[in-house]
Protein backbone atom coordinates (compact mmCIF):
# COMPACT_ATOMS: atom_id res chain seq x y z
CA UNK A 1 0.00 0.00 0.00
CA UNK A 2 1.45 3.33 -1.23
CA UNK A 3 -0.38 5.72 1.25
CA UNK A 4 1.35 8.00 3.00
CA UNK A 5 0.30 11.14 5.12
CA UNK A 6 1.30 14.99 4.57
CA UNK A 7 0.86 17.54 6.55
CA UNK A 8 0.74 20.81 5.94
CA UNK A 9 1.53 24.07 8.02
CA UNK A 10 0.21 27.38 8.00
CA UNK A 11 1.60 29.81 10.28
CA UNK A 12 -0.42 32.71 11.21
CA UNK A 13 0.91 35.94 12.45
CA UNK A 14 -1.89 37.64 14.82
CA UNK A 15 -1.24 41.02 16.09
CA UNK A 16 -1.30 41.69 19.77
CA UNK A 17 -1.17 44.65 21.57
CA UNK A 18 1.80 45.86 20.31
CA UNK A 19 1.87 45.64 16.29
CA UNK A 20 5.33 45.63 15.81
CA UNK A 21 5.34 42.46 17.64
CA UNK A 22 3.37 39.52 16.24
CA UNK A 23 2.50 36.44 17.61
CA UNK A 24 3.02 33.33 15.21
CA UNK A 25 0.59 30.32 15.50
CA UNK A 26 0.99 26.96 13.91
CA UNK A 27 -1.91 24.99 11.83
CA UNK A 28 -0.96 21.57 11.11
CA UNK A 29 -3.51 19.90 9.07
CA UNK A 30 -2.63 15.81 8.31
CA UNK A 31 -3.90 14.63 4.82
CA UNK A 32 -3.50 10.96 3.86
CA UNK A 33 -3.29 10.25 0.50
CA UNK A 34 -3.72 6.88 -1.51
CA UNK A 35 -2.52 6.20 -4.96
CA UNK A 36 -5.47 4.61 -6.45
CA UNK A 37 -9.09 3.87 -5.31
CA UNK A 38 -8.39 -0.24 -4.84
CA UNK A 39 -6.33 1.31 -1.97
CA UNK A 40 -9.36 2.52 -0.32
CA UNK A 41 -11.02 0.67 2.87
CA UNK A 42 -13.95 -0.97 1.16
CA UNK A 43 -16.91 1.24 2.19
CA UNK A 44 -14.93 3.84 0.43
CA UNK A 45 -14.16 2.33 -2.59
CA UNK A 46 -18.51 1.89 -2.52
CA UNK A 47 -18.91 5.18 -1.90
CA UNK A 48 -15.78 6.92 -4.53
CA UNK A 49 -17.64 4.66 -7.15
CA UNK A 50 -21.58 6.45 -6.64
CA UNK A 51 -19.48 9.97 -6.44
CA UNK A 52 -18.19 9.08 -10.10
CA UNK A 53 -21.49 7.50 -11.25
CA UNK A 54 -23.45 10.98 -9.86
CA UNK A 55 -20.29 13.17 -11.75
CA UNK A 56 -21.82 11.37 -15.11
CA UNK A 57 -24.89 12.93 -14.40
CA UNK A 58 -24.07 16.14 -13.74
CA UNK A 59 -25.88 19.24 -15.76
CA UNK A 60 -22.98 20.97 -17.02
CA UNK A 61 -23.69 22.32 -20.62
CA UNK A 62 -21.47 25.52 -20.42
CA UNK A 63 -18.52 24.73 -18.30
CA UNK A 64 -18.42 21.20 -19.11
CA UNK A 65 -16.61 20.20 -15.79
CA UNK A 66 -18.50 17.65 -14.13
CA UNK A 67 -18.60 16.46 -10.45
CA UNK A 68 -19.91 14.32 -8.37
CA UNK A 69 -20.08 13.75 -4.53
CA UNK A 70 -21.45 10.72 -2.55
CA UNK A 71 -22.20 10.97 1.22
CA UNK A 72 -21.70 7.78 3.67
CA UNK A 73 -24.53 8.21 6.61
CA UNK A 74 -23.38 5.96 9.70
CA UNK A 75 -26.30 3.85 8.69
CA UNK A 76 -24.64 2.95 5.97
CA UNK A 77 -27.01 4.64 3.46
CA UNK A 78 -25.64 6.57 0.48
CA UNK A 79 -26.51 9.80 -0.83
CA UNK A 80 -25.23 11.08 -4.05
CA UNK A 81 -25.39 14.97 -5.60
CA UNK A 82 -23.95 16.24 -8.69
CA UNK A 83 -23.07 19.94 -9.91
CA UNK A 84 -26.15 21.73 -11.51
CA UNK A 85 -25.76 24.30 -13.63
CA UNK A 86 -27.41 27.53 -15.01
CA UNK A 87 -27.26 30.02 -17.75
CA UNK A 88 -27.14 32.40 -15.05
CA UNK A 89 -24.21 31.31 -13.62
CA UNK A 90 -24.47 32.30 -9.71
CA UNK A 91 -28.31 29.54 -9.78
CA UNK A 92 -26.22 26.76 -10.35
CA UNK A 93 -24.57 24.69 -7.75
CA UNK A 94 -21.82 22.41 -6.75
CA UNK A 95 -22.11 18.65 -5.83
CA UNK A 96 -21.21 19.01 -2.99
CA UNK A 97 -23.54 21.16 -1.63
CA UNK A 98 -26.13 19.60 -3.61
CA UNK A 99 -25.25 16.11 -1.83
CA UNK A 100 -25.08 17.63 1.55
CA UNK A 101 -28.28 19.78 1.54
CA UNK A 102 -30.21 16.66 0.09
CA UNK A 103 -28.87 14.49 2.34
CA UNK A 104 -29.75 16.98 5.04
CA UNK A 105 -33.23 17.14 4.34
CA UNK A 106 -33.36 13.35 3.57
CA UNK A 107 -32.02 12.24 7.32
CA UNK A 108 -32.14 15.55 9.53
CA UNK A 109 -30.85 13.27 12.88
CA UNK A 110 -28.58 10.91 11.22
CA UNK A 111 -24.42 11.56 11.04
CA UNK A 112 -22.51 11.71 8.09
CA UNK A 113 -19.58 9.38 8.44
CA UNK A 114 -17.50 10.17 4.75
CA UNK A 115 -18.09 12.28 1.95
CA UNK A 116 -16.46 11.20 -1.41
CA UNK A 117 -15.66 13.69 -4.36
CA UNK A 118 -14.53 13.69 -7.72
CA UNK A 119 -14.34 16.06 -11.17
CA UNK A 120 -13.47 15.38 -14.58
CA UNK A 121 -13.61 17.72 -17.64
CA UNK A 122 -13.43 16.97 -21.53
CA UNK A 123 -10.22 19.64 -21.93
CA UNK A 124 -7.60 17.10 -19.77
CA UNK A 125 -7.66 14.14 -17.68
CA UNK A 126 -7.68 15.16 -13.94
CA UNK A 127 -5.05 13.27 -12.11
CA UNK A 128 -4.31 15.66 -9.32
CA UNK A 129 -6.97 15.75 -6.38
CA UNK A 130 -9.70 18.54 -6.62
CA UNK A 131 -10.79 20.31 -3.58
CA UNK A 132 -14.22 21.62 -2.94
CA UNK A 133 -14.86 25.47 -3.38
CA UNK A 134 -15.10 27.98 -0.51
CA UNK A 135 -18.93 28.23 -0.13
CA UNK A 136 -18.99 24.71 -0.47
CA UNK A 137 -16.73 23.86 2.37
CA UNK A 138 -18.52 26.41 4.76
CA UNK A 139 -21.55 24.70 4.01
CA UNK A 140 -19.79 21.55 4.08
CA UNK A 141 -18.57 22.85 7.98
CA UNK A 142 -21.87 23.82 8.90
CA UNK A 143 -22.96 20.00 9.18
CA UNK A 144 -19.99 18.60 10.76
CA UNK A 145 -20.53 21.13 13.29
CA UNK A 146 -24.26 20.58 13.73
CA UNK A 147 -23.60 16.71 13.46
CA UNK A 148 -20.48 17.58 16.57
CA UNK A 149 -18.52 14.83 14.71
CA UNK A 150 -15.98 14.37 11.72
CA UNK A 151 -16.88 13.67 8.19
CA UNK A 152 -14.01 12.39 6.74
CA UNK A 153 -13.61 14.01 2.99
CA UNK A 154 -11.54 11.90 0.09
CA UNK A 155 -11.44 13.71 -2.65
CA UNK A 156 -9.98 13.07 -6.47
CA UNK A 157 -10.05 14.31 -10.05
CA UNK A 158 -10.87 11.90 -12.81
CA UNK A 159 -7.97 9.27 -11.80
CA UNK A 160 -5.31 9.13 -9.79
CA UNK A 161 -4.55 10.11 -6.20
CA UNK A 162 -7.16 10.25 -3.38
CA UNK A 163 -6.82 12.34 -0.52
CA UNK A 164 -8.04 12.29 2.60
CA UNK A 165 -8.66 14.58 5.64
CA UNK A 166 -10.23 13.41 8.76
CA UNK A 167 -12.29 16.80 8.58
CA UNK A 168 -14.53 18.95 6.96
CA UNK A 169 -12.32 21.71 9.62
CA UNK A 170 -9.00 20.14 7.97
CA UNK A 171 -10.28 22.24 4.52
CA UNK A 172 -11.57 24.98 6.74
CA UNK A 173 -9.36 26.20 9.04
CA UNK A 174 -10.67 29.70 11.12
CA UNK A 175 -13.40 28.84 9.67
CA UNK A 176 -17.12 31.20 10.51
CA UNK A 177 -19.66 29.22 12.35
CA UNK A 178 -22.57 30.48 14.89
CA UNK A 179 -20.88 31.52 17.56
CA UNK A 180 -19.96 34.46 16.16
CA UNK A 181 -23.90 35.36 15.46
Amino acid sequence: MARFVLVLRLLLAIPTTNISSLKKQKIEIALEVFETISELPTDIQKLMNKAQQARENAYAPYSHFRVGAAILMASGEITIGNNQENAAYPSGLCAERIAIFHTGALFPNEKMVAMAITARTPNQTLTEPIGSCGACRQSMAEYEQKQKSPIAVYFMGETGKIVKVASVMDLLPLGFDAKYL
